[in-house]
């Protein structure tokens, strides 16, 4: 599948287009389109830019996930995780970034920020009825069905 991608300011066509690691990889990195290293205080919540839009087709979004490595050895998250770039969105892909760890996180010009997956999805109709069909698990939830074998 090919989708169109524009950069959009002058001065980041150093910069990588989303890509994959490897070829194993489901989620391709996204990079930091920022001239000067971004602080991210701990508690604190920043919107990175990428410098980047996208045109995708009806019938698929664009989802915005977190990196793990960020996310373990730092305590950085992508916030509205995944989130989701429409199809009719045709602004700058930005990236919420929260750091829940305990030292400030610096982000630096073309740090690997997050990772985008582009998946298919449905639209659907809601269908009200007086009442749902029974299934094995019922109204359980919240750890209803435990966390041992």
């Amino acid at each position: 599948m090919n989708i169109k991608i524009t950069r959009l300011y002058d001065g980041f066509e150093d910069l990588p287009l989303p890509k994959y690691a490897t070829d194993g990889s489901a989620g391709m990195d996204i990079y930091a389109a920022v001239n000067e290293p971004l602080e991210i205080a701990p508690g604190a919540v920043v919107l990175v830019p990428t410098s980047l839009a996208i045109s995708l087709e009806h019938g698929f979004e664009c989802q915005v996930r977190s990196r793990s490595g960020l996310a373990i050895k730092h305590g950085v998250f992508a916030l509205n995780s995944p989130g989701t770039i429409d199809s009719d969105y045709r602004g700058e892909i930005k990236i919420i970034l929260a750091n829940f760890g305990k030292e400030p996180f610096i982000i630096q010009r073309a740090d690997r920020i997050a990772q985008l997956i582009v998946a298919r999805y449905d639209k659907i109709d809601w269908e009200l009825v007086d009442e749902l069909p029974d299934s094995e698990r019922g109204e359980g939830g919240f750890g209803s069905t435990g966390i041992n074998h």
